[in-house]
């Protein structure tokens, strides 16, 4: 690629990631659904997966916490939610460079359009899962590399491939990611062409790249399966007029109705949908003609089974079938948001989009094909723009919150919170999210990871949390939370009124009282944090994960300065 094609690369994504985001650059935090940032976190043990709850969040967490040491830890949150769509449009516009060379930078800036501009990012940016769309990203990244290895098999190479999985790795789901990409872009063509070694060494690298969830897992108190109930709930949802099949075919169709752009919740989701089939469907036939070069039927199977077993995960069988799978396989929970697996769709869609302005460039200038293409992506969803119609919006902590947070030490016993549940609505946000005690404070706090979703309880498992929150709520003596390790309940709003908790609170000494949260401290709390010898594993694989990222950062930096030593030779 020439000087100028990376300049436009960076800077139409640039430009697209801004104008999606640029709300969340006002002062504040963001609390929306998953996405939760503090001013601080600590990495505690559930911070690092060796909590009860499922290391849904590592490492990810950790490197907040470790980060904040350093950065605001909204400044963190923020920066990486934006790093997350410019890698997304630059990895996959570099990746329809790639492989359709003849749309030139008017079909890498199509490919870009697409990637950034869809509905599958305004549902997971409303749904808070900024880290997820880092895996997204990461993804187009992954394959560019898998070429290369293919066309030279070298260290450098392979440093950059364990560099991006590592990436995608930034969460268990977009591990996986990660992983059904490498098969299909590096894993399988390798085995075809008798390439044993590479096909071997693969596998290998992602593992390393997955080590602080998987050693997380292993170590970890958390209960292995999930709750088979819970399928049905995060089953990909039927938008109007579409049925289930195009809603995914239209990259949306999450499970959660209220994170989704105004615009799909009507009959104009069909348009939408409409129109970008559209320019995908132009520009098969170009594909289809190539189709065996390795990366574009790579992408084409990657896409094809990704559309298909998300279908069929929404109907009776699939969900019997799933619901079986995750009630028996440990760690398929992460199976059941299966709208998820859209993201491997993306690929696909991105050089069709490339292919239609190739083919469109017959008849007119490439670039007003290129304007053609992005406006049929564009227009119809027009409220991604300014942080999703203006959700994307940053919230103030009142002074409560950063009271308790110095009120409460680490080593004292767990935190206890009422009410109970895992998502919170609080009067200075106006969104529904997570609570974000857990990430706040320096202890541990207990959750029991039950999610009310349209009204239906699910992964409301036996837990130290469900048990210590049951003796609470049924006013049980203190020293029944203290042998469950609380040392603190902490009571935000007025709910101190549920259940008979007020005959427990009555007994415990009171360490703060502010206007929206009390603290209460359990008398000697017994102990139940992980041992010397897990944190020393976990903490190994979460440095390890760090210098597999920063290892290819350096792979590609010497690549860089390699090329451009060898042309100014030239010139």
């Amino acid at each position: 690629m020439t000087r100028t094609q990376w300049i436009t690369l960076w800077l139409s994504s640039a430009g697209l990631s801004l104008l999606i985001l640029a709300p969340i650059f006002r002062p504040g935090y963001l609390l929306i659904r998953d996405m939760v940032s503090t001013p601080r976190s600590f990495p505690t043990d559930s911070a690092m997966g060796l909590g009860d709850s499922a290391p849904r969040a590592v490492p990810q967490d950790w490197f907040i916490a470790v980060t904040s040491q350093v950065i605001d830890g909204g400044i963190v949150v923020k920066a990486l939610t934006v790093a997350a769509l410019l890698l997304a449009g630059v990895g996959y516009g570099r990746l329809a460079r790639l492989a359709v060379p003849g749309s030139g930078t008017a079909g890498m800036v199509a490919a870009v359009v697409v990637a950034i501009w869809n509905p599958y990012v305004a549902e997971r940016l409303l749904q808070g899962q900024w880290s997820l769309l880092l895996g997204y990203a990461a993804v187009g990244w992954i394959v560019v590399c898998a070429v290369h290895v293919r066309r030279r098999d070298c260290l450098a190479h392979w440093s950059m491939l364990g560099g991006w999985l590592a990436v995608a790795g930034f969460t268990p789901t977009g591990s996986l990611l990660a992983a059904c990409t490498l098969l299909a872009a590096l894993v399988i063509p390798a085995l075809a062409s008798g390439h044993l070694r590479m096909a071997a060494i693969a596998p290998g690298v992602w593992v390393l790249s997955a080590l602080p969830w998987l050693v997380a897992v292993l170590l970890g108190s958390a209960a292995s399966t999930a709750d088979p109930g819970s399928v049905a709930v995060f089953a990909a949802r039927a938008e109007p007029l579409l049925g289930t099949a195009g809603s995914v075919l239209g990259l949306g169709g999450i499970w959660n109705a209220d994170a989704v752009p105004a615009s799909r919740t009507s009959g104009w989701a069909l348009v939408a949908t409409a129109l970008l089939l559209l320019v995908v469907a132009t520009g098969l036939p170009t594909l289809y003609r190539r189709r065996r070069n390795g990366v574009i039927a790579g992408a084409a199977w990657l896409g094809i089974a990704a559309v298909v077993l998300v279908v069929l995960a929404a109907t009776p069988p699939g969900i019997a079938a799933l619901e079986w799978l995750v009630d028996v396989v440990p760690g398929a929970g992460l199976l059941r948001d299966t709208q998820k697996w859209v993201a491997l769709v993306a690929p696909l869609y991105c050089l069709a989009a490339a292919a239609a302005v190739q083919a469109l460039g017959r008849y007119v200038p490439r670039a007003f094909a290129a304007l053609i293409t992005s406006a049929l992506i564009i227009a119809p969803l027009p409220d991604l723009a300014w942080g999703v119609g203006n959700n994307l919006t940053p919230s103030t902590y009142p002074g409560d919150w950063q009271r308790v947070a110095d009120v409460i030490p680490a080593g004292a016993g767990d935190v206890l919170i009422l009410p109970a549940g895992m998502n919170r609505e609080y009067g200075f946000t106006g969104h529904v999210s997570l609570d974000p005690t857990p990430r706040l404070l320096r202890a541990d706090v207990l959750q029991t990871g039950e999610l009310i979703v349209g009204g239906r309880s699910v992964d409301a498992g036996d837990s130290r949390a469900a048990r210590a929150e049951a003796a609470l709520m049924t006013g049980a003596d203190p020293s029944t939370l203290a042998d469950l390790g609380v040392g603190w309940v902490l009571i935000e709003g007025d709910s101190d009124a549920v259940g008979a908790a007020d005959r427990t609170l009555a007994q415990l000494d009171t360490a703060f009282a502010g206007d929206d949260l009390r603290v209460y401290q359990v008398r000697d709390p017994r102990t139940y944090a992980a041992s010397a010898t897990d944190r020393t594993l976990v903490w190994i694989a979460h440095l390890w994960w760090v210098l597999l990222i920063a290892n290819g950062f350096v792979a590609v930096v010497l690549k860089w300065a390699h090329r451009s030593a060898h042309r100014k030779r030239l010139s």
